[in-house]
């Protein structure tokens, strides 16, 4: 990869990017409600749960061939659908206004706006760094990276987890999120096995409080 296409593409995985999900947790909230989530440790086990049962097998497979209806099918929350649709439609739509000459981008914006095609954020995401120059497994491995921040990020905020040990934790991903990455071959079947995940995402929306939106 060169450095224009490195550059290019960091832009979309930065925090700074308006995607949006700084809203979302992905469930991560209710399980902290739950009990399922009081310490690092804890954090770091349902993580990795769901970046190997779920990810791996989905949204990772999603970011190489584009499968946005059959992804959408696999999402079992209501509010994890939306969620992943809205920071889909926010990164699309930037890479199609400024990533210029890939016209990809803007024809699966108009599905998008015209609700034609979910427009689901790994798809999305997948679209925009391969548009940028970037191989399937730096783009699987960047969707990753930046789902694992995000997970951090809402952790900091609804547990005592500081900044230090969130970067420890992180870290710790790293050759999981490598491992998942280059392994997931555009031939295998979409597939998705995160249970606890799934159901402390479909809980959210009864939280009597909630800090997130999903």
């Amino acid at each position: 990869m060169n450095t224009s296409a490195l550059l290019e593409g960091l832009r979309f995985v930065d925090t700074f990017f308006p995607s949006g999900g700084y809203a979302f947790s992905s469930g991560l909230e209710a399980a902290v409600q739950g009990g399922a989530i009081k310490n690092s440790d804890q954090l770091a086990r349902y993580v990795e749960d769901l970046l190997r049962g779920g990810f791996s097998r989905r949204e990772v497979l999603a970011t190489k061939i584009a499968i946005d209806r059959k992804l959408e099918a696999t999402k079992l929350s209501r509010e994890s659908r939306l969620a992943s649709r809205q920071m889909g439609r926010q990164v699309v739509r930037v890479a199609a206004d400024q990533i210029r000459g890939k016209p990809i981008l803007a024809v699966f914006r108009d599905e998008v706006e015209s609700e034609r095609a979910p427009g689901h954020v790994a798809v999305t995401f997948g679209l925009t760094l391969g548009a940028a120059g970037w191989s399937q497994e730096n783009t699987a491995a960047a969707f990753l990276y930046h789902t694992a921040v995000g997970f951090v990020s809402a952790a900091m905020r609804l547990s005592p987890l500081g900044q230090h040990e969130g970067q420890r934790i992180l870290g710790e991903w790293l050759p999981l999120i490598e491992r998942i990455s280059r392994e997931t071959n555009t031939s295998d079947v979409l597939s998705s096995w995160s249970p606890v995940q799934d159901i402390y995402a479909m809980r959210h929306g009864a939280l009597e409080w909630r800090l997130f939106r999903s």
